[in-house]
């Protein structure tokens, strides 16, 4: 007997199609979204459209302007700069606790999201989904729910500029061989290694986004 699969709601199905638009690049930082005219696109009402936008700001990926209505995040160089360190923080804890308990098919399945990037190319969409299940097996083995939780939401508020970088040939190229460097480390079960390796890989994301590849900014934040 197949298992049984509920039906999405109107706002669940709502809530994956503007994911989906954050990740491909149809929304962009900045970009307005208009609940009546995306609902009307969709076939639904203007209402999961804002359950859905509610969902999103409360994860900081859109944010309300009174007179402007709901906008995509736009972060600063200073926000990315935050996201990140903290990211060093908390993975790096994640992955102390993981080591001890990886599982040969937790490295399997490292192996293929990493092999899945590489045929993907420029599905972008497809490409940030197999990145994400690459990071999160090997994070996700810590089992520390909670943690793993915080860290999701730090990856949902930058995904919009992580797609971004995907978007270039030679930033798919250098992430492919960054992920071979920490997948050896995780078949090692070196945890200091892989933690550096990892560094090494957030480290020269944000170099990339200092170098003027995001649409960001140095000066003041609206309040």
């Amino acid at each position: 007997m197949r298992g049984f699969e509920r039906p999405k709601t109107a706002q669940e199905a709502v809530l994956l199609e503007i994911r989906q638009r954050l990740l491909d690049g149809r929304l962009r930082p900045s970009s307005a979204i208009r609940p009546d005219a995306l609902g009307s696109e969709l076939g639904v009402s203007a209402v999961p459209v804002r359950e859905a936008l509610r969902i999103l700001e409360g994860e900081g990926q859109v944010s309300y302007r009174p007179h402007r209505g709901y906008l995509v995040a736009e972060l600063d160089i200073g926000d990315l700069r935050e996201i990140y360190r903290i990211r060093d923080l908390l993975e790096a804890e994640a992955v102390r606790s993981a080591v001890a308990e990886l599982q040969p098919e937790d490295i399997e399945r490292m192996r293929d999201a990493m092999l899945e990037m590489e045929s993907v190319e420029e599905d972008i969409v497809g490409l940030t989904a197999a990145n994400r299940r690459f990071h999160f097996t090997l994070l996700e083995a810590a089992q520390m729910p909670h943690l793993n939780r915080l860290i999701r939401g730090l990856w949902d508020s930058s995904d919009p500029y992580r797609s971004l970088y995907f978007m270039r040939p030679e930033n798919r190229k250098r992430v492919y061989e960054e992920h071979r460097r920490i997948l050896d480390a995780a078949e090692s079960r070196d945890a200091d290694l892989i933690i550096e390796e990892l560094a090494v890989h957030r480290k020269n994301a944000v170099a990339e986004f200092e170098s003027g590849l995001m649409p960001v900014s140095e000066g003041p934040r609206a309040g």
